[in-house]
Order: structure tokens, then sequence, then C-alpha cells
């Protein structure tokens, strides 16, 4: 017996009406995430059984209303009206609504039904109605809406089952009956006359079907933006349509029926029709417990202060409980390293295989456990309801720059690490809001930075204090990671006044109920976010960190390590062989044979590709106080910052596998650095505006392509990417250049 076809079902609702936990838990993991084509939105497709029929789950946007007034908004309309070629053709909605708030909710549910579409109400955190003392006559609800209605808890899975069933029976039941147009009847003549035009004026579409939708006739008439407009006129080959357009909406402007307030009018008047006698109140307002606390939370002093401390202890738990794992997975790497070392001959190919394939995974992973635990705790608040309160705490500070509430979170975020922080902006509806958002994420000072300025600051910033009571290597730290946030603000202000152009929304966010959160959510975004790091971040820097390899390796022939080290190492080689274990001169000779092969690196280095790059770009940021060393560091670290002190280690002959956590590498590393003279003039290259001009130059640079990497795939686009490696370079060449400048004419 043949499977019958597979179904399509989408979901759809309100922001925080609880649809991708409903989500999860019908799809489980069998679902899959990525981009729809050609937009920023995210598509997150799963997958269930109904008995023996196969299901495809299509989670939409959050969204308000299906009004489209961009390509990221239209997408859920495209998906309903089956107009996108990578979706399959919808046989079935579930309307998510939360059970608190009918009034607000149903206005998408009427938008929903005119589509025709067999759908399904799902009447969530009906737990939630009971507390607030809301009667709901559920049996009366399914009969006004003309569609099934089943209660949920979701975030417990009540309900999940019922659902399921009910849905199994839509999709064989008849064809639903004529939904009633909510619209006064001048409007749907009107409606009808768009269509007609539309699609006489348009070719038919490959796969037969009506070019225009009923419902896309109704929103070109309450589309006064354009975007719609614009949108099909672009495929139509009457140029009269957008006359008749505007003529048509003056009619109904005569009529009494002015677009686009027509809509709200309608549409409420229908909904309130269909509440009549379907929800009971109580004669005063039941408070309950998230009311008294959010008295607190999002008071402008209490609930700033409690944000600051659950920050501070959300952060501070993010290195507390990654720091083992960290450490386990650097001894994991370092013993892999060592296995292929002693595995392997020496040559080429082991060092491909030691420092280029397993030093590059590593370099990634070692953060796997920050991102972890990173995006463990910001669901766990998301989830709970925490999120939107703090993001209604910080929208005043963030007006300012013409962002909103909402990109605080990301922002912060980004303190340990750009990567979690650019994913993070997808709970941004606005597009505009979003993407300033994502591009200026990377100024702030993560995590990968701070090694550079512990090792400049301790070696070259004197161990002094301003005023008698300010550390003056502490301020220096400090900033560093306030350059970065006064200068993101500053990108920010300037991308919204001219490439991002555009009123700053007004931020219009309901503050959800608050709920335990679903374990299972929780663990599935913590786990899918992890999964789309390694799997997005870490294969990009493992390619480039071969490439730096093979430009830091090749070619490998220096005539000075034949000449003079080479017989050096031999004899230490030899001495050490013929010395006893116990003898006292043992430990003398090996301190002897490290330097010598230390010594060595550094030559292959200087000799190789990258070291002939770095004096080829001399000239270019001797302006800045650095010698070809710093420029071959820093030639180095673009795939990733943390490369520099490795870099830097063999540069400076202290090898490769410098630890900058370990002090006595650091004071090694910063002897040799303050050592280190001009090839032409013998003079000092480092001093403090030298290590000044370094830091600046890491604070605002875009160094790390898995950044670059995951800002492509959350705008869909190399554009912005490109982009944003353009802006920061440029930005941090000059204001490095001014730092050296400025600083010499002090020191």
């Amino acid at each position: 017996m043949l499977e019958r076809p597979p179904l399509t079902v989408a979901l759809i609702g309100n922001p925080n009406t609880g649809k991708s936990t409903l989500f999860t838990a019908l799809a489980g993991v069998r679902q899959r995430v990525g981009n729809y084509p050609g937009v920023t939105v995210e598509k997150k497709v799963g997958s269930m059984r109904l008995g023996e029929r196969r299901c495809e789950l299509v989670d939409l946007p959050g969204t308000y209303s299906l009004a489209p007034r961009s390509p990221d908004e239209m997408v859920a309309v495209d998906v309903l009206l089956s107009r996108r070629g990578d979706v399959a053709g919808v046989d079935a909605v579930i309307s998510i609504v939360d059970a608190t708030n009918l009034e607000r909710n149903l206005y998408l549910v009427g938008q929903v039904l005119e589509m025709g579409l067999p759908t399904i109400v799902a009447l969530n955190m009906v737990d939630l109605a009971r507390a607030r003392g809301l009667t709901i006559d559920v049996e009366r609800l399914r009969e006004q809406l003309g569609v099934p209605v089943v209660e949920l808890q979701a975030n417990r899975g009540v309900g999940v089952n019922d659902l399921k069933r009910v849905l199994a029976e839509s999709v064989d039941a008849p064809a639903a009956r004529n939904r009633v147009s909510p619209f006064p009847e001048a409007f749907q003549r009107e409606t009808e006359h768009v269509q007609t035009l539309w699609s006489r004026s348009d070719a038919k579409s490959e796969n037969g079907r009506e070019p225009l939708p009923r419902y896309l006739a109704e929103r070109l008439l309450l589309d006064t933006s354009g975007y719609l407009q614009n949108t099909l006129t672009s495929q139509a080959a009457d140029a009269r349509a957008g006359e008749e357009l505007l003529a048509a909406r003056k009619r109904l402007a005569e009529a009494g029926c002015a677009v686009p307030a027509v809509e709200a009018q309608c549409r409420y008047r229908w909904v309130a029709e269909v509440l009549d006698g379907v929800v009971t109140r109580p004669s005063q307002r039941v408070e309950i417990v998230g009311d008294r606390v959010d008295r607190l939370l999002t008071h402008k002093v209490w609930g700033t202060l409690v944000f600051a401390l659950l920050m501070l202890l959300v952060f501070s738990s993010v290195f507390i409980f990654a720091d083992p794992l960290m450490g386990m997975i650097d001894e994991a790497i370092g013993a892999l390293g060592g296995v292929a070392e002693a595995a392997l001959p020496p040559g080429p190919v082991e060092s491909l295989v030691v420092d280029g394939v397993i030093g590059g995974v590593g370099s990634v992973l070692i953060f796997l456990p920050q991102i972890l635990f990173l995006f463990f705790f910001l669901a766990v608040l998301e989830d709970c309801g925490y999120m939107a309160r703090a993001a209604y705490l910080m929208d005043k500070l963030m007006v300012r720059v013409g962002l909103s509430g909402k990109s605080f979170i990301p922002l912060l975020s980004s303190f340990a690490c750009a990567i979690p922080g650019v994913m993070a902006t997808r709970v941004i509806e606005n597009r505009r809001d979003r993407l300033t958002t994502i591009l200026v994420a990377p100024l702030m000072s993560c995590s990968a930075r701070l090694p550079v300025y512990a090792i400049l600051i301790g070696a070259f910033i004197p161990a002094t204090t301003m005023l008698e009571f300010i550390p003056l290597q502490g301020l220096t730290l400090f900033s560093m990671y306030l350059l970065g946030m006064v200068t993101a603000a500053v990108v920010a202000l300037v991308l919204k006044r001219t490439l991002l152009r555009g009123p700053t929304p007004p931020f219009v966010m309901e503050l959800p109920n608050y709920k335990w959160p679903s374990p299972r959510m929780v663990l599935y975004r913590m786990g899918e976010r992890g999964w789309a790091f390694v799997r997005r971040a870490g294969t990009l820097i493992l390619a480039v960190s071969i490439l730096v390899w093979a430009a830091s390796y090749y070619p490998h022939n220096a005539a000075e390590v034949d000449e003079r080290l080479e017989p050096r190492r031999e004899a230490l080689e030899t001495q050490l062989a013929e010395l006893d274990v116990s003898s006292p001169q043992r430990e003398g000779v090996e301190e002897q044979l490290v330097e010598v092969e230390n010594e060595i690196a550094a030559v292959y280095q200087r000799e190789s590709i990258l070291g002939h790059m770095g004096r080829a770009i001399e000239p270019v940021v001797r302006p800045l106080g650095w010698d070809w060393r710093i420029g071959c560091a820093v030639i180095a670290s673009f795939p990733a910052r943390e490369v520099v002190m490795g870099a830097l280690g063999v540069i400076y002959n202290l090898g490769g596998d410098l630890d900058v956590g370990a002090a006595s590498d650091q004071d090694r590393l910063g002897a040799r650095m303050r050592a280190a003279e001009w090839d032409d003039t013998g003079e000092p290259v480092y001093n403090v505006p030298v290590a000044l001009s370094i830091m600046v130059f890491f604070a605002l640079c875009a160094q790390c392509a898995a950044t670059l990497v995951i800002i492509r795939r959350e705008t869909n686009s190399w554009r912005w990417p490109v982009f944003t490696f353009v802006y920061m370079t440029t930005l941090a060449y000059g204001a490095a250049l001014v730092t050296y400048q400025v600083g010499m004419q002090f020191f």
C-alpha cells in the first residue's frame, strides 16, 4: 500500500503566544533551520507523524498582522498562499492564540481565515487565563469561528495530542464553509475590481494558479506604504494598474471606507462579534503574582538594579561554569595534537595536522562552552518572560542612538562573543534595527580581545595610580571596553541616518505572562545554537587556519637555518642524548635546545609567505608605530584575533604554543617585546603609544572570520559582512593612527 502524500502545516501566531514552544513540542528534534531565499527571516521546518501520514511543519515568523511592508514580512503571506517555491503548498494552518488576550490575537486569526485554508485555533495558556479569573466558553468560540478550537498548555505538553488528532481530522474533512468577509460591500467590490485588473495585467504563473489571490488584492487596496504595489507592478504588463488602484482608494474614501483605517475598524468589529458571550471576566481585575513582580522588575530604579545584577550573574556564570569545560577541551585538543605529533614524522604533514587542522578546530571549539551556557541562560530568561521586561527597561537608552530596547541584549551578549550576539538579534522584528545591531555588535570587546589587552597593558602601562586611587592599568582596560561601546553608539547613529535611514519604530512589545521555562525548549535552543556555531563558524575557521598555516610555513627553506641554526640544534640534541637523566646539566641543555628550536621557527616565519607579507605592508603600518613583526601578527590574526599572541610567540622566539593565561609566559613575551628593535635604526619598537595603538586597533577591527560568516548567514548576503570588515578595518586603522601620532607628542 502506497503511503499517502505528506501534509504541509503552517504555524502562525503573535509574538509571545508560545508558537515556538508548540512547534518544538510537535516536531521535537526532527527540525531544521535555515533562511528563506532572498530574505533575512529564519526558516524553521520540522516533521511529525499523523497516524500513517508524514506531516511537514513550517514555523512562520511571529507577527501581529498579515500586512506585508517588506520582503521579510511578505514571507508569511507567500507561504500561506503557496507562492514560494522553497515551501510546499500549505494544506492546513494552526493559528496559536493567547487565551488571556483573545481580542488582539483574533485580529490575526481573521486574516488567516480569509486565506480559505483548513484552520485550527490553538488556544494556549488556558491555565494563565483561569488564574486571571477569565472563563472561556470554548464550544461557543468554536461555533462563532466555524473552525476547531483546541485548549493547550504548550510549555507542559498539555493538549498537544488532542491538537494532533483534530489536525488529522481537519485535513481529511470536507472543504470548510465560505468565509464571510468583515469588509463592507463597497470594499469587496473594489477588491474584485483590483483582482481582475491585476490578473489581466500579470502573466499566468507556471503552476496555472490565479496570479493574484483575493487576499493580495485586499492588501493592495490597504497598503498605503507602496511596498506591495511596487512588488506586483514590476510584474504587471498594464501600466494603468497603479492609476486604477489610486482611483479605487479614492472611491472607497468617498464611500466612507477610507484606507487603511477601514481594516482595523472592520476586523475589531468582527472580533467583538466572535467573542460575544465567549469570555466572562471577573467584576474586578484579579492581581496575580506576575503583576506584583512586574512592579519591581519594570521600575526605572529597582528594575534597572535587578537587571544589572542579573546580567552580572549571567555573564559571571558563563565564565565560571564554562572555564572547567574550556580547560577540558583545551587539554583534549592538546592531547590529540600530541598523539598526532608522535604518530607523524616531522615535516609539513605533521605541521598541517597539528598546527593547521587540530589547532584551527581547537581555536573554535574552546569557546563552545561559553556559547552553550550563554544561550542556556538567555533561553531561560526569554522563555520565562523576563527578556521583554529587560528590553522595556533599556528602550530609553537605546532610542537615543536610533535603536530600540530589543537591541540591548544582543549587544550585551557580544561582550562574551559577537557570534551569539549576532544570532541573538533574531528577536528584533524591525529589519533596519536588526541589521544595524548586527553591524555594530562586533565592536563590543569580546573575550578574545582580553589576552591582547592583558599582555600589552602588563608590559607597557605603568602600575601606578591616577589621583592617588585610580589604577592606571585598570583604567586603560576599562577605556578599551568603553571605546567599543562609544564607537558602536556613534556608528549606529550614523547608519540610522544614512544607509539604514528610517524612523526608529515605536517600541511596542507586549509583556508576556510569566511561566516556567520548558526544559525541552531551553535545551533545544541551547543545542541548536551550539551546533550552528560549530557547523557554520568552525568549518570556516578550519579552512582559514589551514591557509594561515600554509602562509606561515612555506617556503620553509631558509638558508640561515641550514647554515647557522641546524648545526647548533644537532649539537645540542647529541649533547642531550649523552647526558644522564639525573645530570644537573640536562635542564640547561634542554632550555638551550628549546630556544634554538624557537629561533628556527621564527626564522622560518620571517622567510615565509606571511613574513614577506608583513614586510611588504610595513610602510603602511609604520605610521602606526608598527614594524613588520607586528604587521605579520596582525595579518595572521584576521581569521581569529586569538591567533595574534601565538604568532607573536613564534616571531619573538617563544614558540607558537604560548599560554597567554600564564603569568610566566606573559612576562616572557612582554620582556621580548620590550627588547624588540627596529631593523634599520636599532631603536626600541615598543613604547606606550605603540601599545595603545595596537590595543585600539584590536578594539575596533573585524578580526573574526567566524563572526563575518555568521553575519552572512543572518543577513543572507555577503554584502553586509564585506561592509562590516571594510568599515571596521578602516575605523581601526584611523583610530590607531591618531592614537600613536597624538601619543608620541606626550611620551
